[in-house]
C-alpha cells in the first residue's frame, strides 16, 4: 500500500501509540500530521517523532488523505461538526478511536457521504499488544478497508466485526478485557502475600505467569479449556484450586460481569448520539 498522509485529530496516548507504530512499519514521519488543542500534546509528539503538529484541526484535515479521529468520546460531536466542511472537501477516510460513537452519528456530524471506520482498541495498544475490532460503513472501499486495517494493525491484532451491536460486546471483552486480568493478577499476588511471600517476589511470579498462560494460549491450536485439563492431574494442587473457581460459580461471575459492561457499552452510546 502506498504510503499516503495520515491526520490525527488529538494527541493523547492512543494516538501516540499508533504513531509509534506506524513509523514501525516504515511509515514515514513527513507523511503525518498531528492536531491537539493541548500545545503540549502537539509538541511532545512532534519532538519524539518528527511528524508535523499543530493545534489548527482543519489544517490537518486539509493534508490527510486518512483522518483518525482520537479524542474523547464526549468531545467528539463539537471536533467532528468543526471540521465538517473540510472533510467534506478533501473526503479522506476517516478513522475513529474513539468508543461509543456510532457510525450514523460519525457521518451525520461530518456532513454525510464520508467513508468511515469505527474501530475499539484496547489499552496494550500502547505497548503495541492490542487487540482491535473495526466496523466500516457502505460507503468504505474494500481498499480503504485494508487501509484502516493496516494502520490498526501497527499496535497488534484486528478483527472484523460486521454488526455494530457486536461492538457492545467487543467492549465488554477487549475493550474492558485487560481490567479483568489486572483484577486477577491483584488477586493472585496478594494471596501469595498472605501465604507468606513478600510483594515483589508475588508480583514477579503472578506477571510471568500471566504472560507465559497467554504466550502458551496464543501459540497453541487448542482451546483454552484443553490446555486447562492439560495442566489440571487429578488429585493435585491445580485441580483443588479449579475446584474452588467452579464451586464458586466463576464462569456464571464472568458472564454476569460481560454482560454489564456490555449493557453500559450501549447505554453509553446511546447518550453520546443525543
Amino acid at each position: 500500500m502506498s504510503k499516503k498522509v495520515l491526520g490525527f485529530i488529538g494527541a493523547g496516548n492512543m494516538a501516540g501509540s499508533l504513531i509509534a507504530g506506524l513509523l514501525a512499519d516504515a511509515w514515514p514521519a513527513d507523511k503525518i500530521w498531528a492536531a491537539d488543542v493541548d500545545e503540549r500534546q502537539t509538541l511532545r509528539l512532534g519532538q519524539h517523532f518528527g511528524i508535523h503538529t499543530t493545534t489548527d484541526n482543519p489544517a490537518v484535515v486539509a493534508e490527510a488523505d486518512i483522518l483518525v479521529l482520537a479524542v474523547k468520546p464526549q468531545s467528539m460531536q463539537q471536533v467532528a461538526r468543526g471540521i465538517a466542511a473540510q472533510v467534506q472537501a478533501r473526503r479522506p477516510l476517516v478513522i475513529s478511536v474513539a468508543a461509543g460513537i456510532s457510525l450514523d452519528a460519525l457521518d451525520d456530524w461530518l456532513g454525510g457521504g464520508i467513508a468511515v471506520v469505527r474501530t475499539m482498541p484496547n489499552t496494550p495498544a500502547l505497548v503495541r499488544s492490542g487487540a482491535t475490532a473495526l466496523l466500516a460503513n457502505n460507503q468504505t472501499t474494500p481498499d480503504q478497508r485494508n487501509q484502516a486495517e493496516a494502520i490498526l494493525r501497527s499496535v497488534g491484532l484486528t478483527v472484523w466485526v460486521e454488526a455494530e451491536i457486536l461492538l457492545d460486546t467487543v467492549t465488554a471483552l477487549s475493550g474492558s478485557g485487560p481490567a479483568y486480568f489486572f483484577l486477577l493478577m491483584e488477586a493472585m499476588e496478594q494471596a501469595a502475600v498472605n501465604m507468606g511471600l513478600d510483594r515483589e517476589t508475588a508480583r514477579l511470579l503472578t506477571q510471568q505467569t500471566a504472560l507465559g498462560a497467554a504466550k502458551v494460549a496464543i501459540e497453541s491450536d487448542e482451546t483454552p479449556a484443553e490446555l486447562r485439563r492439560r495442566v489440571t492431574s487429578p488429585g493435585g494442587t491445580t485441580e483443588q484450586a479449579i475446584a474452588v473457581f467452579e464451586n464458586k460459580a466463576l464462569l456464571s461471575i464472568v458472564l454476569e460481569a460481560m454482560q454489564a459492561a456490555g449493557q453500559r457499552s450501549d447505554e453509553l452510546s446511546k447518550l453520546l448520539r443525543n
